[in-house]
């Protein structure tokens, strides 16, 4: 079997992301995110979300290092930004906001882009991680396939944890929904403070 894959390095890659993209801490999250949404709006988003999510890490995996060389952008500021982003979005999970209904109708879309795909499950963490563990790989074709299985077998678990959101919904009912939100833009927020305090160490050292 490791002559096709890694089992070791699997077991690391899916563990590593798996850990850092939580998949049962994304379904408070995503059900705040998705709260003003029917059941087939957010099975659809689910679905945008993950692919969204799986095509970043993918082309970070490929082209990381290179489109960050390219641009001149270090790690810390790709956290840095990630956490902003995630901080904005979390004052509006705390102030109702994203409960409102848009008239565009193309709300569902737009959260599963940005911030759901990217960068609360394609975020920072989960970049730099596949990175080094692409970085790491001897070239050899056993660990591509490994992290490769790693990838795709987070990705399945989010969507299965997003995807059964609609019975946890239907379950908390309209209140506890609102409640969860809440309790979500919390979580969200401090995730947001973390990442921009992590950037901010990384670049007190850099520039020492």
């Amino acid at each position: 079997m490791n002559d096709i894959m890694d089992l070791r390095l699997f077991t690391e890659v899916f563990i590593t992301l798996f850990v850092i993209m939580d998949p049962p801490g994304t379904v408070p999250i995503f059900l705040g995110l998705t709260s003003a949404m029917g059941a087939k709006q957010r099975n659809q988003a689910a679905r945008t979300a993950i692919l969204v999510a799986f095509g970043v890490i993918v082309s970070f995996a490929v082209f990381g290092q290179q489109i960050l060389n390219y641009m001149g952008i270090s790690l810390p500021a790709l956290k840095a930004s990630g956490g902003l982003l995630l901080l904005l979005v979390a004052m509006e999970l705390l102030t109702g906001k994203m409960e409102e209904p848009t008239p565009s109708g193309n709300k569902g879309v737009n959260v599963a882009l940005v911030p759901l795909g990217t960068p609360l499950l394609a975020g920072p963490g989960a970049i730099v991680a596949t990175m080094v563990f692409v970085q790491r790989a001897d070239g050899s074709a056993a660990d591509w396939v490994a992290i490769a299985a790693g990838v795709v077998a987070v990705h399945i678990t989010l969507f299965l944890a997003m995807r059964f959101a609609n019975v946890i919904h239907r379950v908390l009912g309209d209140s506890g929904t609102i409640l969860v939100t809440r309790i979500a833009g919390l979580l969200l927020a401090a995730i947001a403070v973390q990442l921009v305090a992590d950037a901010v160490t990384a670049f007190v050292q850099a520039a020492s």
